[in-house]
């Protein structure tokens, strides 16, 4: 079989459907605020978002305001949160694309109100507290630092529509005995604070906290929105045996076999000269590599499919191709079809064994490999 590519990343529209009603029955009275960063966790954005605003997401979450305005560039309609830092420059932006922008510190607030002032026009806000986490926020973990009042105040200020407020759990993918109730701790911060902004007269639309964990895990968190991020794509937060819920994963990673050969025992393989052949064998050239976004760290610890069978990997990977066993294979051929990971093989197997999970994995498949939709 011939392919118009050497690597490819299949992506399953109707698994991202699959999920998402699993997602929507988990919160059924809840908003959904599809978290679509980092070009939808590497699945691209342009394919994915369409797909999950036709089928009932509420808002979606981006990290920077590029990543809203591509989102407004393909034509999505519905409203869009960005979590992270946007220059205060670009607050009429925000408003004339109707993106909504995360406010984190008073010196934040400030500078966005001013810009906001500038240009004559309102900027929809979320309030974003540090109820734990130690990265953006208000703190609200203590009185002795509580910032609880310069996020009410901030709320306030001229160029600004308070729309929400929200926090991000720390640890809500651990089970309840391992995260030792750090997750409640937060959650209880949260509620305290969502109180005394009550108290002072700001009541916004939207209170969301849940990550994808938390929303497995705490139905009573879910509020008036939640954020799953990794679950639309069919992967779990954790190898937690609680967070399992029916997913599918949506990305296949799939290449070709591009040569195969026999060598002699004593034979070695690829950079390093890392692996030496016990007897002689069968091998195969595969077209992908560490610039697909194959981890290098998988070098000679695990193995792909061919035709359904196991092929482990020997040697080191390269940047662009890597080297396999098929001695246990005896009809490979070149051109035939390889799945480096997906539904048959876990992206979890390569992240733990690889020494990180399975967002960044995803996350850093290469812009040079194709996405190719499958329905």
């Amino acid at each position: 079989m011939s392919f118009l590519h050497r690597t490819w990343a299949e992506i399953d529209i109707n698994a991202l459907v699959h999920n998402f009603k699993i997602i929507k029955n988990m919160a059924p009275d809840s908003k959904i605020m599809a978290v679509v960063k980092a070009n939808a966790y590497g699945h691209n954005v342009c394919d994915i978002a369409p797909v999950l605003e036709a089928e009932g997401a509420d808002y979606f979450a981006v990290s920077n305001i590029d990543e809203a305005l591509q989102l407004r560039e393909i034509g999505i309609n519905k409203p869009i949160l960005i979590l992270g830092y946007t220059p205060a420059e670009f607050a009429a932006k925000l408003c004339y694309n109707n993106i909504s922008q995360c406010v984190y510190s008073k010196d934040y607030a400030l500078a966005l109100s001013k810009e906001a002032q500038k240009s004559g026009v309102t900027v929809k806000i979320h309030i974003k507290l540090d109820t734990g986490m130690s990265r953006l926020g208000f703190d609200c973990r203590s009185d002795e630092l509580s910032e609880i009042e310069d996020a009410i105040s901030s709320s306030k200020l001229s160029g600004f529509y308070t729309e929400g407020i929200f926090t991000h759990f720390a640890v809500s993918d651990r089970t309840k005995s391992e995260e030792d109730g750090f997750t409640d701790l937060q959650f209880s911060n949260f509620s305290a604070a969502v109180k005394k902004f009550k108290s002072a007269g700001v009541v916004p639309e939207i209170c969301h906290c849940c990550n994808s964990a938390a929303l497995i895990l705490d139905s009573e968190k879910h509020l008036t929105a939640a954020r799953p991020g990794i679950i639309l794509y069919g992967l779990s937060p954790s190898d937690a045996p609680e967070l399992e819920c029916g997913l599918t994963p949506v990305m296949t990673l799939k290449s070709v076999v591009s040569l195969v050969k026999e060598i002699k025992k004593g034979d070695t393989v690829s950079y390093g000269r890392t692996f030496t052949a016990s007897k002689n064998m069968r091998i195969a050239t595969v077209s992908a590599g560490y610039a697909d976004g194959y981890p290098r760290a998988l070098s000679g610890k695990t193995y792909i499919l061919i035709g359904g069978k196991k092929a482990p990997v020997i040697g080191r990977v390269c940047m662009d191709q890597m080297v396999v066993d098929v001695t246990d294979i005896p009809d490979v051929k070149m051109g035939d079809e390889v799945v480096l990971f997906g539904k048959d093989l876990s992206v979890d197997i390569l992240a733990k064994l690889s020494n990180t999970i399975n967002y960044e994995i995803v996350c850093g498949i290469s812009p040079r490999v194709p996405r190719v939709i499958i329905r």
